[in-house]
């Protein structure tokens, strides 16, 4: 519940740390607010207060055209309350409902339909539906404010079919028009620039540290404001390039990519990869009383759950230089070259050679090709319970690429040397289950003692 006293304090103070935390709505003009815009403060008796957008849109208020709240960083009240929501809602953002139905993604997450309405409408107050069309039309309206392309491909982009579809939704959703929105020419260039905000702190000095030590070259690029790769989604190449603007608490993206179709989930990848959605302070307050922290940290992504798992292998008993080295080989000569770079290579690509370039054991070729094997041959291949079965691949790599490639919280590398090593100097007693369930990133804090 919110504290209407708390909230008052915070909006006319504008701190930034209450960003994404609630949001202002005002009854005279119908508009809510992040608790950091600009405009003039309205007056107490003319304001309530809503834990999220999505509330507050579904009570007849429309988002303000100077703060936008719909580039709020995302605090969602359910956090943490309910994992099957967490993971329908992550689902959502990579267009589970634009092109299929709401029972089919209840089976996906293993349960039933009815249960999954219950879950949206406790804790969101809306159905799945209206959320997913609301976050459609918020993606799209933050297309309008910070891109050039045309109405047309944004609609696409947005997972619309048609124009006209999305003209009706975002009128209906935002009490907007498109072009109400809209102030800048349309082009048809396919690079795009974006702005992505986080709630502070964030340590981007260890963040860039942590990716330029694993960086492989021809596939990322790391300097001291700026970290970009290429990628493929769903049979949409491009790349990316995020810089690291401090003093606003945000990351302006450059994205290029080969089909505007995927746009969505490729920028909540982004997000997941730079860890901008969690509430930072919150989650160190909970690990505070069990370890010293170095405030800010976050989880350093890898683009997904295949490249993860390669990367684990790789790294298996050798050093972070010594599995970057391997690493750059295999890139060097099984990934896809494009415009600018080299794609990470696909799981037929690995699958379907004997890896003789790599100066490694046979018997970690052979897993290498298992794990190829296993995303050639299953429609779920991203279950890493699934990889035990595989000859080769153990515990620690199973979870190494869970807490890199799916950006799992509660991951604990409990065997990892570096972990032993942090932990025989800071807490040799010291019980993980306590940090539970932020167990990754106090897994990134053992880590940065090193």
């Amino acid at each position: 519940m919110l504290d209407p006293d708390i909230c008052k304090k915070a909006r006319l103070s504008r701190d930034s740390r209450f960003d994404g935390k609630f949001f202002t709505a005002v009854k005279t003009t119908k508009i809510y607010c992040r608790p950091i815009c600009p405009a003039t403060p309205p007056r107490e008796k003319n304001v309530l207060y809503f834990l999220t957008a999505i509330e507050a849109a579904g009570a007849g208020y429309r988002p303000c055209l100077r703060c936008r709240p719909d580039s709020a960083p995302g605090s969602p009240a359910w956090k943490g309350v309910n994992v099957t929501l967490e993971r329908a809602i992550r689902l959502i953002g990579e267009g589970a409902l634009q092109n299929s139905t709401l029972q089919i993604l209840a089976e996906r997450l293993g349960v039933s339909d009815r249960y999954l309405r219950q879950l949206f409408k406790k804790h969101l107050g809306i159905s799945a539906k209206i959320y997913a069309l609301y976050q459609q039309c918020l993606f799209a309206k933050q297309l309008l404010h910070q891109t050039t392309l045309p109405i047309t491909q944004i609609a696409l982009a947005s997972g619309f079919n048609s124009v006209r579809r999305f003209n009706d939704c975002f009128q209906s959703q935002l009490g907007l028009t498109p072009s109400q929105v809209r102030k800048s020419k349309s082009t048809t260039a396919q690079t795009l620039q974006l702005q992505l905000s986080y709630r502070p702190p964030y340590d981007w000095s260890y963040m860039h540290h942590f990716f330029k030590l694993r960086a492989i070259p021809s596939l990322e690029w790391c300097d001291n404001q700026h970290y970009g790769r290429t990628f493929e989604w769903s049979g949409s190449t491009g790349y990316f390039t995020a810089q690291h603007i401090a003093d606003k608490n945000r990351f302006n993206v450059t994205i290029e990519l080969s089909d505007v179709k995927n746009l969505k989930p490729i920028v909540n990848n982004i997000r997941r990869l730079l860890d901008l959605d969690v509430d930072i302070q919150m989650l160190e307050q909970d690990l505070q009383p069990h370890i010293e922290l170095k405030t800010g940290l976050r989880l350093p992504g890898i683009w997904n759950m295949f490249e993860a798992g390669i990367r684990a292998i790789l790294g298996q008993q050798i050093s972070v230089i010594a599995a970057r080295h391997l690493m750059t080989t295999l890139v060097a000569v099984l990934g896809q070259s494009t415009r600018k770079n080299k794609l990470f290579p696909l799981p037929q690509s690995i699958a379907n050679n004997e890896l003789d370039f790599l100066k490694i054991p046979t018997s970690r070729k052979q897993t290498l090709r298992n794990l190829a094997q296993h995303y050639m041959s299953h429609d779920n291949p991203d279950g890493p319970q699934q990889w035990l079965k595989l000859k080769g691949i153990g515990t620690w790599t199973v979870d190494y690429a869970r807490l890199r490639g799916l950006s799992d919280p509660d991951i604990y590398l409990g065997s990892d040397l570096g972990v032993k090593k942090a932990l025989i100097k800071s807490a040799p007693d010291f019980n993980s289950d306590r940090a539970s369930p932020w167990r990754s990133y106090l897994t990134l804090q053992l880590w940065s003692q090193l």
